[in-house]
C-alpha cells in the first residue's frame, strides 16, 4: 500500500464551533492532522448547527448531510443515533476514491459494514462506550419519556456494538474504554482526546473579588452534569465557607433553585468558551465530580492544562494516567476535607513541572502522530 496523505472523516455533527465534548475532539483532531500535511475530506451530519466557513481552512472539502430524524425514535431496530445518520450521498462521496475513512463515534457507522466499503481501511473513533453512557443518562433523568428513550437506546447500542468488528481499527479515547473494547475485539488502540490546549499554562493568579474560589463547568443541560452540580451545592459546599462558581449551558430550574439557597454559590450561564477557560485558569480549585467512568472528560484536560489544583472523584480519573496530577475524593467527607486543605495551599513550580511531564502523551501532536501512523503504515487487508 502506498502511504496515504488523505483521510475521510465522518462527523456526527458540524464540529465548529468547537463548543462541546464530542465536536471539540473532532475539530482539534482535524486541525492537528492538517498541521501534519494530511488532507481531510470532512462529512458532517447537520441538525441545528450552521455550516462553517472555518472548516474550509483546514479541510480540502466539507460535505453536509441532513440528519434523518423523526418524531418516534422507537420505530427502528438500530440505535436512533445510528439510523438517523444514513445518507446515500455520503456513501457515494466515500466511494469516489480509496482513501481511509475515520468514523467519528458509533453514531456514524451506518455504512461501516456496507459491502461497497469492504476493502477500505476503516477506523472507528469511540468517544464513549455508548451503551454505558446512555445507561448513565437514564439513571439521572427524571423525565419519563427521556428516561425510557435512554434505556431503549442503551439496549440497542449494546446489541449493535458487534458491528465494530468490521473496522480495521477501533480507536478508544481512554484506558478504561480500551480495556473494555479489547475484551470484545482484537483491533483496539488508545488515542486520547484532542483538545484546544497547546501547552500547560502558567497559573493565573487573578481571582474574583471575593478571593479564592472553586469552579465546576460543563453542559448543564446534560443530566449527569446537572446531577453533579446539584451534588456539589447540596452535599459538598452546603456548609463550607468556600465560594463555588458553576458555569455552563442551560442550567435546570432545579439547579438554579438549589444555588439560590446558598450565599457562596454563583451560577454563570451563557458564557463563551473563552470566559470559561479564563475561569478555569483563575480558580484556585477546579472541582470535577462525575458518577460515570466512560471516556475521558475534556473538562479534566482543560483543568490540568490551564488551572491550578484539581479535585476529582475516582470515576473522573481512574486508569487515565492522570491520577498523580489530581487530588481524589472518594466520598462526601473526603471531598470536603480536600477542599478545606487545598484552598490554603498555593499551586507551585513543582506542580507545574509534574503536569508538563505527564501531559506530553495527551498533546494533540503526539496523538495525531499515532493516528496518522494507523492509516499510512498499515496495509489494507483485501
Amino acid at each position: 500500500m502506498t502511504p496515504s496523505n488523505k483521510i475521510h472523516i465522518v462527523a456526527f455533527d458540524v464540529p465548529y464551533p468547537a463548543d462541546y465534548g464530542g465536536v471539540i475532539d473532532i475539530y482539534y483532531k482535524i486541525q492537528a492532522l492538517h498541521k501534519k500535511g494530511i488532507e481531510v475530506e470532512l462529512h458532517c451530519f447537520q441538525y441545528g448547527r450552521a455550516k462553517s466557513k472555518k472548516l474550509n481552512s483546514i479541510c480540502s472539502k466539507v460535505h453536509y448531510y441532513k440528519r434523518n430524524s423523526w418524531k418516534n425514535p422507537f420505530l427502528n431496530s438500530l440505535p436512533y443515533i445510528v439510523c438517523t445518520r444514513n445518507s446515500r450521498e455520503l456513501l457515494n462521496n466515500l466511494l469516489k476514491d480509496a482513501a481511509p475513512i475515520l468514523f467519528e463515534g458509533i453514531h456514524t457507522t451506518f455504512f461501516l459494514r456496507n459491502p461497497e466499503l469492504k476493502n477500505r481501511f476503516k477506523i472507528v473513533r469511540m468517544h464513549n462506550i455508548e451503551h454505558d453512557y446512555y445507561r448513565s443518562l437514564e439513571k439521572v433523568e427524571t423525565n419519563f419519556f427521556k428516561k425510557y428513550f435512554y434505556k431503549n437506546e442503551s439496549d440497542k447500542l449494546k446489541k449493535y456494538q458487534k458491528h465494530l468488528k468490521h473496522a480495521n481499527v477501533i480507536a478508544a479515547i481512554s484506558k478504561p474504554d480500551t480495556i473494555y473494547l479489547q475484551k470484545h475485539f482484537d483491533n483496539v488502540v488508545q488515542i486520547s482526546a484532542f483538545h484546544p490546549n497547546k501547552e500547560v499554562a502558567e497559573p493565573n493568579l487573578n481571582t474574583l473579588k471575593n478571593g479564592k474560589f472553586a469552579f465546576y463547568h460543563g453542559n448543564l443541560s446534560v443530566g449527569e452534569n446537572n446531577h453533579a452540580a446539584i451534588y456539589l451545592i447540596e452535599e459538598i459546599f452546603n456548609d463550607l465557607d468556600i465560594p463555588l462558581v458553576i458555569a455552563g449551558k442551560h442550567p435546570s430550574a432545579d439547579l438554579m433553585k438549589a444555588a439560590e439557597q446558598y450565599g457562596n454559590v454563583t451560577i454563570r450561564k451563557g458564557l463563551s468558551s473563552e470566559k470559561i477557560m479564563r475561569l478555569i485558569s483563575e480558580a484556585h480549585i477546579n472541582v470535577l465530580p462525575t458518577f460515570q467512568n466512560t471516556g475521558i472528560k475534556l473538562k479534566l484536560l482543560n483543568a490540568l492544562y490551564l488551572g491550578k489544583h484539581c479535585l476529582v472523584t475516582p470515576n473522573m480519573v481512574e486508569n487515565t494516567g492522570l491520577e498523580k496530577l489530581c487530588t481524589i475524593g472518594k466520598n462526601k467527607k473526603e471531598l470536603k476535607k480536600h477542599l478545606l486543605n487545598l484552598i490554603s495551599i498555593e499551586f507551585d513550580a513543582q506542580d507545574l513541572e509534574n503536569r508538563k511531564e505527564l501531559l506530553v502523551e495527551f498533546s494533540n501532536d503526539f496523538n495525531a502522530t499515532k493516528l496518522v501512523d494507523l492509516f499510512t503504515e498499515i496495509e489494507v487487508k483485501q
